[in-house]
């Protein structure tokens, strides 16, 4: 008899499923955390018109600004994958305390201008009866940045080794909390004082403070190695500059891209003001938005997943395994993408329906916005997962320039030209947008041809000696990854 053998398995097979296992926790977590705000603005809608719109600007004002934090942060995914990869454990570690050192640092003046909200929101000319709750609800958010921006450190650094399991459940477990505490906090169930967008926002940050807690009791089996002992090189100038330098371009490209959808939400408000108009505008534009972004979490994880897993190879210095990581990344985001584009364009109405079933005129314009904003839900797609395959090579300006090009030449402009010139309302700005993503996608993607051709060296941010690389491990490293 001869002996049986396991079938061979292609590489491109064993990536896909590599990718999977990886990808899949990432974007429950995505969803999770995207579905705290789902449930925010679900529930506000069914609480007040006017409380929806505020906390719409609110939280728009509050994300532009913390997401350069978010975005700086981001910096940890190619330092430590490319660190898990080349099994330099002490790059880990100095990485991780680093991130947090950083995520405390930022907090400082993102929180200082979080105070500056109500004439900043009067300066662009927003609607005046919602101006004082949005500046309440982004005041009442401020306890929340520090806790955020933790987390987000604790986050990419568990998803670079692979250990998502702790991630997944504190995430699922904060959805829950959040729940229950708008229930209790936005309509004033079980005595609690009815506070309306205020209550959603004091909601978010007590959830902030449960899941970076909750995260390092969940993970501490893992974290204690790279947390303990505190590193005095960790707050070393030097190489923090040059993490810093690192992570600021794709913050500023996180800026660049919120800032961009946020000057949607005002140009809304600025239609929501006119004549004939009112609230229902800016409160259809955010029930729009809130789907457009529910569905982008899963490119946005899988191009988390693509950052990891393009940096683990660049550390094990298989760059025919990178290539392999990109191209999966991207193909299977991008099949994602034209799937939720084609219900965006077929069902509207009864997508708006979730989020406004009791406001009609909100509803209506929900229904004009949703089937523009599956139009764009490839081009959306395509350039963020080009994007985390750059972010895993160490790519960080380029594709900030190519933001800043993208969005602030093309889909801005264009989209107050078609709202404000042509009389496209409340459509032209959603227009200019989708050509903008269409901008950013082409250029991103040759950026991602070019920058894979050749071989490419592991960062480094001490000038120290790096450790010998070790030869790709392949799929025995990726069998004993824990990624569920």
């Amino acid at each position: 008899l001869r002996p049986l053998r396991r079938p061979t398995v292609s590489p491109l097979r064993r990536e896909v499923r590599a990718q999977f296992r990886l990808a899949l926790p990432v974007v429950v977590v995505q969803v999770g955390l995207m579905a705290m705000g789902v449930v925010d603005t679900a529930m506000m809608g069914r609480h007040s018109a006017d409380g929806l719109a505020a906390t719409a600007m609110g939280n728009g004002y509050w994300f532009v600004f913390v997401a350069f934090g978010l975005g700086t942060l981001m910096a940890l995914d190619p330092l430590i994958s490319q660190a898990f990869g080349a099994r330099d454990e002490r790059a880990i570690a100095l990485g991780l305390q680093r991130g947090i050192v950083l995520a405390l640092s930022l907090s400082v003046p993102l929180t200082l201008v979080m105070f500056a909200a109500e004439p900043v929101l009067q300066l662009l000319r927003q609607p005046a009866g919602i101006i004082p709750t949005a500046a309440d609800y982004v005041i009442t958010s401020v306890p929340g940045i520090a806790p955020f921006l933790v987390f987000v450190a604790l986050r990419q650094t568990l998803q670079a080794l692979h250990h998502l399991r702790s991630i997944v459940i504190v995430t699922l477990a904060a959805n829950l909390a959040n729940v229950g505490l708008n229930w209790l906090l936005i309509f004033g169930n079980q005595g609690f004082p009815e506070l309306g967008a205020v209550g959603s926002a004091l909601a978010s940050v007590i959830c902030r403070w449960l899941m970076v807690l909750g995260l390092v009791a969940a993970a501490w089996p893992v974290l204690k190695t790279y947390l303990l002992p505190l590193r005095p090189r960790a707050l070393a100038v030097a190489p923090l500059l040059r993490m810093l330098a690192l992570g600021m371009p794709i913050g500023t490209q996180f800026v660049l891209e919120v800032g961009a959808f946020w000057a949607m939400a005002l140009f809304m408000g600025m239609l929501a003001d006119q004549p004939g108009m009112g609230p229902h505008v800016l409160a259809g534009h955010q029930v729009t938005m809130t789907i457009a972004s529910f569905t982008f979490m899963v490119p946005l994880g899988v191009s988390a997943a693509a950052a990891v897993r393009v940096g683990r190879f660049i550390g094990e210095r298989d760059f025919d395994g990178m290539r392999r990581a990109a191209a999966v990344a991207i193909a299977s985001g991008a099949l994602f993408m034209v799937a939720t584009a084609a219900v965006f364009v077929s069902l509207p109405q009864v997508l708006g329906r979730l989020f406004a079933p009791d406001l009609p005129e909100t509803l209506a314009v929900a229904a004009l916005l949703i089937p523009i904003a599956g139009a764009f839900q490839v081009f959306d797609g395509v350039q963020v997962l080009a994007g985390g395959v750059l972010r895993g090579t160490g790519d960080t300006r380029w594709p900030m320039f190519v933001h800043v090009t993208g969005f602030w030449f093309v889909a801005v402009p264009l989209g107050a030209w078609l709202a404000f010139r042509r009389d496209l309302v409340p459509t032209g700005p959603w227009w200019g947008m989708a050509a903008g993503l269409g901008v950013v996608a082409a250029v991103l993607l040759l950026r991602v041809r070019r920058r894979l051709a050749g071989d490419l060296a592991r960062l480094q941010l001490d000038d120290l000696p790096l450790p010998e690389e070790p030869a790709a491990v392949a799929a025995e490293s990726d069998t004993r990854s824990e990624s569920g």
